[in-house]
């Protein structure tokens, strides 16, 4: 939630030798100097940290402004300078009358944009999966504490999800000449902002790491090929080879009817932002940063695990298999998603007909992965789904997948490493489902062996199987992912990223 700063001289190249955060003292003493800075607005806390939903109400600029006023004044009550989560509980819930569950979702995602070590990420994992009943998670939940003032700035970011046709048009909600007359406490300084605010302005730039300038100048990834009889292309970028840590990115946009598999450094520690992909089945097995995926349909994506955010809007029939640290949905329709998270997921506005189940895959680097990423197996809350929309709380837009519907899935590629088995295991009933499935087939390979069949019955047994399971291949879809899997001809290929 900082500016970047940027000599106006310097080219892309050089931009990560001089980025660095702008504190206080660094805008003053800029100031100076206007034609020597360059700044934007960092990106990562609006992609992970500002929730797809409108805000509650009481986070507009004039509350907290009051809560500010408030913690200082209970500075050794744990509100000033760190905000400890009972007392920000206290706050939310007393004077916000925001619900303790909302109240702690805010809390828990600003510190999971706190710079922390995978090993204490997988420390307060193991603390909570200790914690026998409610109350002892509420013990431990006690001592966490956040940065006050940074804590209130993210709140008041999420102010870009607000709908407001009345704001957008007037801008009353953002600091500018309608408001700033309405606020005593900057009376005195007006001038002094009115400085700092001609500053600012006067050295904004777009985001030299952002989407648009990843499409337009980042390097091009041949990770796709040109499916016959179509004009789309597949249009997929990265940033990687100039971009500093947080700042990775990794643009997908319309992969049409193919499989596209990839583990590259390119996506290690990425955002990774894909769009418009139809039709397709898209394996991106690294440990990745975060994941957007929007306006996607009919296809099945398979991700390395998740440091922060998953989210998906304006999806059909898209089929999700991810270990993520939090899932959101907004306005998807027929989605399934297969996940292993230690929050709760997110179903936002818009939604229908999603369905959530276990997480039923494994690749050979998986554990390695999540290690990495600070993720564990527990606690595991993909059966436990959170409804954040004002205009419907109803539990009907989700269901948990029936254990009669379930099977695993095979990520059909070798690679090195040392996971053979799915982390953390499966549900009791699921496992129970396939123990079942197993046992069925055991009993119809006996029957057919004991049917002592001559070798004229045996080989036209087998051609009625096969043309069964061929009807099914492409009655399912799974025939295209199959011919998809098979490599394209040498002038296409895909290149190793």
């Amino acid at each position: 939630m900082c500016f970047h700063t940027l000599p106006r001289t310097s080219t892309l190249n050089n931009q990560v030798r001089y980025e660095k955060k702008l504190s206080h003292t660094d805008v003053l003493r800029g100031n100076m100097d206007q034609s020597g800075v360059l700044l934007w607005v960092k990106a990562e806390p609006f992609i992970v940290g500002a929730l797809q939903v409108p805000p509650p109400s009481k986070f507009s600029l004039h509350y907290l402004r009051k809560i500010s006023t408030y913690v200082r004044t209970r500075a050794t009550e744990g509100a000033y300078p760190r905000l400890y989560w009972s007392t920000w509980r206290h706050i939310a819930c007393g004077k916000l009358q925001l619900t303790k569950d909302l109240a702690w979702l805010y809390f828990e995602i600003f510190d999971s944009l706190v710079v922390k070590t995978p090993e204490e990420r997988l420390e307060w994992s193991e603390i909570l999966s200790n914690c026998m009943s409610e109350e002892e998670v509420e013990k431990q939940r006690n001592q966490l504490s956040v940065d006050t003032l940074q804590f209130l700035l993210f709140l008041y970011i999420q102010q870009l999800n607000k709908v407001s046709l009345r704001t957008s048009l007037i801008g009353e909600e953002w600091p500018g000449p309608r408001n700033r007359s309405q606020s005593p406490d900057l009376t005195e300084k007006s001038s002094c902002h009115i400085k700092l605010e001609a500053w600012l302005r006067a050295c904004l730039t777009g985001n030299p790491f952002g989407t648009s300038a990843c499409l337009k100048s980042g390097k091009k990834l041949a990770w796709a090929h040109q499916v016959e009889g179509t004009t789309r292309r597949a249009k997929i970028a990265c940033n990687t080879h100039v971009a500093p840590r947080m700042h990775r990115l990794v643009v997908m946009s319309q992969v049409y009817k193919q499989t596209l598999a990839k583990s590259s450094d390119t996506l290690v520690g990425a955002h990774v932002k894909i769009h418009r992909c139809n039709e397709s089945f898209i394996y991106l097995l690294s440990p990745l940063r975060s994941v957007t995926i929007e306006k996607c349909r009919n296809s099945t994506f398979v991700l390395g695990p998740i440091q922060t955010a998953l989210h998906l809007h304006s999806c059909d029939s898209v089929k999700v298999i991810a270990v993520c640290h939090r899932l959101s949905i907004s306005s998807t329709t027929g989605c399934i998603f297969h996940i292993l998270t230690p929050t709760r997921p997110l179903v936002l506005s818009g939604n229908r007909t999603v369905t959530f189940a276990p997480f039923h895959t494994h690749y050979p680097m998986l554990e390695d992965h999540m290690a990495r990423t600070g993720l564990a197996t527990v606690p595991n809350y993909w059966d436990n789904p959170m409804i954040v929309c004002r205009e419907n709380s109803n539990t009907s837009v989700f269901q948990l997948l029936p254990p009669c519907e379930f099977y695993v899935f095979i990520i059909p590629f070798e690679m090195q490493g040392d996971t053979t088995e799915i982390p953390g295991g499966l549900p009791a009933a699921y496992q129970k489902a396939l123990g079942q499935r197993e046992q069925k087939i055991q009993i119809w390979q006996k029957t057919v062996k004991e049917a002592h069949l001559t070798k004229d019955q045996r080989k036209q047994f087998q051609v009625l199987v096969e043309n069964k399971f061929y009807e099914w291949l492409i009655n399912t879809g799974h025939r295209q992912q199959l011919d998809s899997l098979v490599p394209p001809a040498a002038g296409s290929k895909q290149a190793a990223g």
